[in-house]
């Protein structure tokens, strides 16, 4: 099991647009994917469950992988926080 600690840093948060890109992304790896948003969380590659967190811009959201290709999995995650969910 992995964890990536993330700060929100697109400009409306993570919103329909922003989860269906962590969605998509996170849909290409078997392990399990579980996003937090304080004490909410969300399944990683459920669109609707990922906006109900309501993540805005600023928040730190954790994430869990648990399963066979987690380490590729948080890499290629990490890459679309890093690059604010292809927004900016």
């Amino acid at each position: 099991m992995l964890e990536l600690n993330k700060q929100i840093s697109n400009k409306i948060g993570l919103h329909l647009r922003a989860a269906g890109e962590f969605v998509k992304l996170a849909a290409k790896y078997q392990c399990e994917i579980t996003v937090y948003n304080g004490d909410r969380y969300a399944n990683g590659k459920s669109i609707l469950g990922l906006a109900s967190l309501a993540a805005a811009r600023g928040a730190i959201v954790r994430v869990i992988f648990d399963g066979p290709d987690e380490e590729d999995a948080l890499a290629a995650l990490e890459t679309l926080f890093d690059n604010k969910f292809y927004e900016e």
